[in-house]
Parts: C-alpha cells; structure tokens; sequence
C-alpha cells in the first residue's frame, strides 16, 4: 500500500510540475518577413516590433517566451492545432477570422495605403485603375479589399510575403500595390524604395491588429492585462519610438 501512495504522489508531482513548466512558457509565432513589425536580421535573429512586444508581454506576466516563425498562410490553422500558444504577427481582427480564434485588445492599428513609381500617373479611383496590374500580400486585409472592391477592375497579383510584392514592384511586374501604410512606410525609407512614393491618403484606418489565441483561451485574459501594463509604464511607448517617429496604437 505504501509502495502504491509513494507511486501515485510521484506521478502526481510529476504532473503538477509539468503543468507549471507548461505555465511558465509561452510559445508565441510570427512571420518574419513583415519588416519592420517582424523579420530576420543577417545573423538570422527574429526581430521587429511584434517580436518586441511580444518580448515585453512576457516579461510582464513572467513566462519565458519563445518565438518562432511561421508561414503567414499556415497561421491559424497551426496555432488551432496546438504548434504554438498565440500570434504576434500584425494580423488583422477581421470578422471570418474571429469564427477561427479569439483577439486580445488592440496592439495597434493601421490602414491601407497605395504605392507606386514616382512620376508615374496612378490615381486610386476605380476608372483610373482599370486594367493596372496591382499587387498585394495574399490572405491579407489588403487582398481582400482588393478582390471585394476592384475585382473586375484591376489584374490583381497575390504573393505569399511581402517582399516578392516590393521584389515584383522594383522590376516592373506592377504599375502599383497596396499594403499597410506602417511597413511600407519603413520601406519607402530604404534606398531600394527611392523611386516609390505613396499615392492617396491612406483608407480602412479602423483597421484592428491584435493578438490571436485559440477559442475561449484564458491566456487571452493575461495577455489583455499584460498590455495594459506595458502601455500604462511607458514599455509599449518606448517601443514604439524605437520604430515609428509617431505613434501606432
């Protein structure tokens, strides 16, 4: 008998202990290519603003973070099957999105933003864009709005990162794309954006970024007080200076 209370106090030692390791660890992805909300430098370290803030959240609820990179196409369905506990990625709070997984608050927002060459004749009107050749990251807010509105308007090209769209821009291949302003505002300060230029003012700026979890995750709970925090102390602030001369929240 004592044998089998020895046994059954081990193994349940064993359980609680994996449990607070499981606790005290989060495993958060993220693009890598979606500069300069995240990317990975020359020396192959994950960097970006996501990956600072997802850094900070940790810090704030005391967890040890690890962040990995992931295929923008392949998120959810790899954060519904468990590769991961959330998504600091810049993803948009979209309503067929909300059917797959729940958003923390806002961590920031943007809008949209058409780009192209300087010089270059293009007006945002549908009768001016029609049969331009425009591009746009696939599954993304941009996509969308332009498969919804300028569909049977305008060739649209989908790529699976955001640099085959600007890779695509350089040679030509678009007379123009449209994208988040805030990442395409940090490329357009680069020498390989000179001969770029926004076009229009910048539209669908109630556009929502928050973090993904799975459905009725309570780490959505602790990852809401965290930011809170870090945008009460100055943390998220300070970030934020270190990417943008104004602020994104």
């Amino acid at each position: 008998m004592n044998k089998v209370i020895t046994t059954l106090l081990t193994a349940a030692t064993l359980l609680v202990s994996a449990s607070s390791t499981a606790a005290d660890k989060l495993t958060i992805a993220t693009e890598g290519a979606w500069a300069p909300f995240n990317y990975v430098d020359s020396s192959g370290t994950i960097k970006g603003f996501d990956v600072d803030i997802a850094n900070a959240l940790c810090a704030e609820m005391k967890v040890e973070c690890k962040i990995v990179i992931n295929d923008w196409d392949g998120m959810i369905p790899s954060l519904k099957n468990r590769k991961f506990d959330a998504i600091v990625s810049s993803m948009s709070v979209t309503k067929d999105r909300l059917k797959q997984v729940d958003f923390t608050d806002k961590y920031y927002s943007g809008g949209l933003r058409f780009v192209a060459m300087k010089g270059k004749e293009f007006k945002n009107d549908p009768a001016a864009l029609k049969g331009k050749t425009i591009g746009a990251q696939r599954s993304t807010i941009a996509s969308q709005y332009l498969e919804d509105e300028l569909g049977d308007v305008v060739d649209i090209k989908l790529y699976d990162s955001q640099e085959k769209v600007y890779l695509d821009a350089q040679s030509g291949r678009l007379d123009g794309f449209l994208s988040d302003e805030l990442p395409t505002h940090a490329w357009l300060q680069s020498d390989k954006a000179k001969n770029f230029t926004f076009t229009g003012e910048a539209f669908a700026k109630d556009d929502i970024i928050g973090i993904a979890v799975r459905k009725n995750d309570k780490l959505k709970g602790k990852i809401n007080k965290a930011l809170a925090t870090i945008i009460a102390n100055g943390t998220y602030a300070e970030i934020n200076k270190a990417y943008f001369p104004f602020t994104v929240y």
